[in-house]
């Protein structure tokens, strides 16, 4: 199938700024949308002027100014067919500036990166000195919120848990809490602070983890956490299933 549009994804992001740009003063009015071929062209416009405000905004804050003017001027000239430079040099401006743009993000990820080492080690540090943490060979920290009485898991059992998962500054990422029901895994298919600290708590106990980088997700930037973070994590052990009995009742 034919695509619509042959465009980079810088390229149609540029597209969609100039044509909320150059539609500025019909959007000072409140259009009549009755028709199917209206909808149909307001929509195409609405979902490439979105695509682009969000680039757009990424692009300023890497850095990089967008005369937007220019870009008003190049969606005109686009529509009428009288551009001023041709194809191939359009597509080597924009394969240029994609360069530049994916530059900047790989040299704004490596200081992050390098931030999170520095902040993770002093708060590793820091909280190591504080009443009731344990610190064990690997390097995870823990302190019992709440002792338990049940059994203990080992790696191969599958473990029910209510759990709250932040970053060192308190940003949550995730929350079995928030979603309202515990969560149902094997202890050896998490995160090896997990894996080890998890082995540690009686049925019934709650802990608190402290978990360096690599015993987390080390260098991998999962998109709501950043490369080498330390997480902190509140963690209930509600049951454990013995991967014994559960192998058992399979047969």
């Amino acid at each position: 199938m034919k695509s619509i549009y042959k465009l980079s994804l810088v390229a149609l992001a540029v597209v969609g700024l100039t044509a909320c740009n150059q539609e500025q003063d019909v959007a000072q009015k409140k259009v009549e949308l009755t028709t199917d071929a209206q909808k149909e062209a307001y929509s195409v416009g609405g979902s490439i002027g979105k695509y682009m405000s969000g680039h757009i905004k990424e692009q300023e804050e890497l850095g990089f100014a967008v005369d937007r003017t220019m870009v008003i001027k190049g969606f005109s000239d686009g529509l009428g067919e009288e551009m001023q430079l041709t194809e191939e040099e359009m597509q080597t401006v924009l394969q240029d500036l994609d360069k530049k743009l994916n530059d900047k993000r790989l040299e704004q990820a490596e200081a992050l990166a390098a931030k999170s080492v520095a902040e993770g080690k002093k708060f590793l540090e820091d909280n190591k000195a504080k009443e009731g943490v344990t610190t064990t060979e690997s390097g995870l920290q823990y302190e019992v919120l709440e002792a338990g009485k049940g059994d203990k898991p080992a790696a191969e059992d599958t473990v029910e848990v209510h759990y709250r998962g932040t970053l060192i500054d308190g940003t949550e990422f995730d929350s079995s809490y928030a979603r309202g029901e515990t969560a149902k895994f094997p202890l050896n298919r998490v995160i090896p602070g997990w894996t080890e600290g998890v082995q540690l708590m009686p049925v019934g106990a709650k802990y608190k983890f402290v978990i360096p980088a690599e015993l987390a997700y080390g260098d991998r930037d999962t998109g709501t956490i950043p490369a080498n973070s330390t997480l902190v994590f509140e963690v209930e052990l509600v049951s454990v299933e013995k991967a014994a009995a559960a192998a058992a009742a399979t047969k």
